[in-house]
């Protein structure tokens, strides 16, 4: 019997396998509103056998978009845009989640194939803001939040929450990794901070916490809440294994049910050794070291490769991205391979005979 193709139930939400689509920002929509090019991306990995289907990084402020061609949760319009993919999404017998967003420094860029590059008032861009005043790589200089901004963010990221449960949202996901403003704020290499947000580990991860907490206050009951992560640095002075799992465990108690483990992106430039399941080991440790449920990622290709995760224990879920542009239909692919239960579609299964 396959583990990666077990059921799996986080509070209320039953997720019919463990093989997962990782967040992935497509810079395509307008004004935050997702479109019909969202419908079919995201849809295409719900007929594919995907057991939960993230959603994008989705802005919770308009200045927290990664690009002008970002999603958002911070207006009706894009409530109602959502629910009309969630409704494809839970239709097909996948269960939807979003990711809760602020890009902060990394904010304000063109598309990645238009050159990623900082993005002028009169090009559609807009003042960022930071942990810090330090700009990253050659993008603009941040502004440094005050700390009364600070302590607004929180209740930024649960109006976006309450907006994701109205859209028909099963999951949300608080994206705390890969350089973007909250990462801004508990990376050692980022955060300059004198006030209570920054200094010590605990100055540190202040706001991740009042974030979560104030999500969760929020957030049905019977919804389960994750978190992604950047669980290193890649860099002796940076942020550790052993702080990720000291933070998963803060986290888990102020009600996050899984931690998603990435790593890196909180400075450009740093040598990292990417290869197959490069960041198994943290999700692995987190899981050992704090008793809380993690999702691994990074570098999954092979249905034996994700079933070694799950089955080892090294992490309760695989998260797929780039696998899953090249094929959407993995999972169905892997099922067979590991022998599980059949998830094609009715419309599909002749061509699985």
């Amino acid at each position: 019997m396959s583990q990666l193709f077990e059921p799996v139930k986080f509070r209320d939400v039953d997720i019919r396998n463990r093989a997962w689509v990782s967040p992935m920002c497509q810079y395509s929509a307008t004004d935050g509103v997702p479109d019909d090019w969202h419908l079919v991306h995201l849809g295409q990995f719900a007929t594919g056998g995907a057991g939960l289907v993230i959603s994008e990084a989705s802005a919770v402020t308009p200045e927290g978009r990664i690009s002008p061609g970002d999603t958002g949760l911070y207006n009706d319009e894009q409530v109602a845009a959502w629910k009309r993919i969630t409704a494809f999404i839970r239709a097909q017998g996948a269960a939807s989640g979003v990711q809760l967003a602020h890009a902060g420094r990394k904010a304000s860029t063109s598309a990645p194939w238009e050159g990623g590059h900082s993005l002028s008032a009169e090009d559609g861009g807009w003042t960022t803001v930071s942990s810090t005043g330090e700009a990253f790589g050659q993008l603009t200089a941040p502004r440094a939040l005050s700390t009364e901004e600070v302590a607004a963010l929180p209740g930024r990221f649960a109006g976006a929450a309450r907006r994701a449960d109205e859209a028909g949202f099963d999951v949300v996901e608080l994206h705390f990794a890969h350089g973007y403003l909250a990462h801004q704020f508990y990376s050692p290499l980022v955060n300059d901070r004198t006030d209570e947000y920054g200094g010590d580990f605990d100055g540190r991860v202040r706001l991740l916490l009042e974030i979560t907490e104030a999500v969760r206050e929020v957030w049905p009951a019977g919804k389960p809440l994750f978190a992604r992560i950047s669980a290193t640095d890649w860099t002796e002075d940076g942020w550790s294994g052993a702080d990720s799992a000291r933070l998963a465990g803060l986290l888990s108690a102020r009600g996050v049910d899984l931690v998603d483990a990435s790593t890196g992106g909180a400075l450009p430039g740093v040598s990292i050794p990417v290869g197959a399941g490069y960041q198994v080991p943290y999700a692995r440790r987190i899981k050992q070291e704090s008793g809380v449920p993690t999702g691994a990622v990074g570098m999954i290709t092979s249905p034996e490769q994700a079933e070694e995760i799950v089955a080892s224990g090294s992490a309760d879920s695989v998260l797929l991205a780039r696998e899953l542009l090249r094929d959407p239909h993995w999972p169905l692919h892997a099922a067979d391979r590991l022998r599980a239960d059949s998830l094609w579609p009715r419309q599909y299964e002749r061509a699985a005979r």
